[in-house]
């Protein structure tokens, strides 16, 4: 195979003296999928955004087809085959999603766009790569995984020849990843050429042919995937041995901490998106939630959290309750919250990181005597979380906007692990983040756990919800159809059956079941890990 595209000596130096990437070389054959990885703050992103334009490097240069090239901008990018996944999202939230994939080769009926034609485009391009999307619903409407589905829609309509996706799976569960893993497999079949950048290490090992690992800017390797295991691909990428599997003590439950009764809510449109709902989180206990992306888990959370008003039901804190109340009210009643969309519910992007952290506690001592403001105060406590979670910036006072998406990730879970919640509500807690972080981050919400805490996560990664939860709670359709007893009898398939609907357990709906095991039927036979179906693993297998 020759060289599809070389990126010589590459170096980024921003204006604040922050180095992103150093002497960077980094080279794609043409028709491989090369997974390129690190820890958040890597610079892989950086590097990303150079080869497509976003970025300008100070020095280097950028080599396609055996050409030296100058990619001044995405237009030029996509002109040269370059097409870009981004994992913040591009997308127009006032536009439909059949608008979005086709805007700028929009489909036209005279002067006018053809919207019959770009929706029997986004149909078919949905059906054809197993990423379903309702092509007429606006964006700003849409839940986070349906929008990161567009964005591959949009990259693949434009049939670029290199296509570099930034965390393509972030949002995706098992089975789509699969289908989107078939649907890389058959660009490749078709001679095109991907990076693939991710923080999941099973997936390198899954759909790579090779890896490139960077850590502080620079490249610390370049492997065949099949020669190395995960376990070599974290060291590289850390330092340092990660310990992929966090161990917890047997579950120590003590009182019932949020009880949620008869949950309902009913999205302005008139769709009920939340309905019947009821548990129970104890202290001392992770109740993980599982589920499709889409299935009402947002809209509980957010109702939960007093960012959505409930249409009926009831949710107490400690036996007192907080449905109704401000996200304030019932932030100060002992509720912590970590949203799944960091850039919208979870950080002002313009104020410092020190701000930040102190968003939700400034009018309290010691960050406020007397009516005083003090500015030492806030500084003193930035200056502790950024060290004990990692947060790598400039410092404190840097806008939260100059942060990775990983290392934003870090600032919001150390605020909301530093408010020492009687509930903490984790919402897709380490997406974006980094092997290293999302082994700080597990560890940590095991630790909130064994102090006596209670933690209730949601996950669109089913491994982590089963990694780390005790029991296990799995929507469908805005209803909790399963309460399930964590333990080695569950698998991923069973789980897979309550989450496609095919499986449900009656006594879920009632109050508080399943904290013991009951209201749920005994599993009546052992049964394997979740697989994919034949077809795709057919179709791995003759790329092995």
């Amino acid at each position: 195979m020759s060289a599809f595209v070389e990126m010589k000596q590459i170096s980024k130096v921003y204006p604040n003296g922050v180095v992103a990437n150093k002497h960077v070389d980094f080279a794609v054959e043409k028709g491989e999928i090369h997974a390129l990885v690190g820890e958040n703050g890597a610079g892989k992103s950086t590097l990303m955004k150079i080869l497509y334009g976003l970025e300008q490097p100070t020095h280097g240069e950028i080599w396609l087809r055996g050409q030296r090239v100058e990619i001044a901008n995405p237009h030029r990018a996509i002109d040269l085959g370059i097409g870009m996944v981004h994992q913040n999202f591009m997308l127009v939230p006032s536009f439909t999603i059949a608008e979005n994939i086709v805007l700028g080769s929009e489909p036209r009926k005279g002067r006018f766009l053809d919207r019959a034609q770009a929706i029997a485009i986004t149909e078919t391009l949905s059906k054809s790569y197993g990423l379903q999307v309702d092509p007429a619903a606006r964006i700003e409407s849409t839940p986070v995984g349906m929008r990161q589905r567009v964005e591959i829609l949009k990259t693949l309509y434009r049939g670029a020849d290199l296509l570099i996706l930034d965390e393509p799976t972030a949002v995706l569960t098992p089975q789509e990843t699969d289908e989107l893993f078939l649907a890389v497999r058959k660009l490749v079949d078709q001679g095109k050429t991907v990076i693939f950048i991710t923080h999941k290490l099973v997936e390198v090992k899954e759909i790579s042919d090779r890896v490139t690992v960077m850590r502080h800017g620079e490249v610390t390797g370049r492997v065949a995937t099949a020669d190395v295991s995960e376990a070599d691909i974290a060291r590289m990428m850390v330092g340092r041995a990660v310990f992929l599997q966090i161990d917890k003590p047997p579950v120590r439950r003590g009182r019932v901490v949020a009880e949620v009764r008869n949950l309902g809510y009913v999205a302005e449109t008139g769709r009920p998106m939340v309905r019947n709902v009821s548990f129970d989180v104890y202290a001392g206990e992770i109740l993980g939630v599982a589920g499709v992306e889409g299935n009402g888990q947002t809209e509980l959370v957010e109702v939960m959290t007093g960012l959505r008003p409930a249409t009926t039901g009831e949710i107490r804190i400690d036996g007192k309750p907080v449905q109704g109340q401000s996200a304030r009210r019932i932030r100060l009643s002992g509720v912590a919250h970590i949203p799944e969309d960091r850039l919208t519910n979870g950080v002002a992007l313009d104020a410092s990181i020190a701000e930040n952290l102190a968003v939700d506690r400034y009018n309290r001592p010691p960050f406020t005597r007397q009516g005083i403001l003090s500015p030492r105060a806030i500084q003193t406590q930035a200056v502790a979380l950024m060290q004990q979670f990692d947060i790598r910036a400039a410092g404190s006072a840097a806008p939260m906007r100059s942060l990775s998406g990983g290392n934003m990730q870090k600032v919001i879970v150390a605020r909301e692990f530093s408010a020492e919640p009687a509930l903490l509500i984790a919402a897709q807690p380490t997406r974006g983040v980094d092997i290293g972080a999302t082994e700080f981050v597990h560890t940590q919400l095991v630790a909130k756990r064994n102090e006596g805490k209670a933690v209730l996560l949601v996950s669109a990664d089913l491994a982590e919800v089963m990694s780390l939860a005790d029991r296990i709670a799995v929507m469908y359709k805005g209803e909790i159809v399963g309460i399930l007893e964590n333990g080695p009898h569950l698998t991923e398939e069973e789980i897979g059956l309550y989450m496609l609907g095919l499986k449900r357990d009656e006594g879920a709906r009632g109050e508080g079941r399943g904290a013991r095991g009951e209201g749920r039927r005994e599993l009546s036979r052992p049964s394997r890990k979740f697989q994919p179906s034949r077809k795709i693993m057919q179709r791995r297998s003759q790329h092995r």
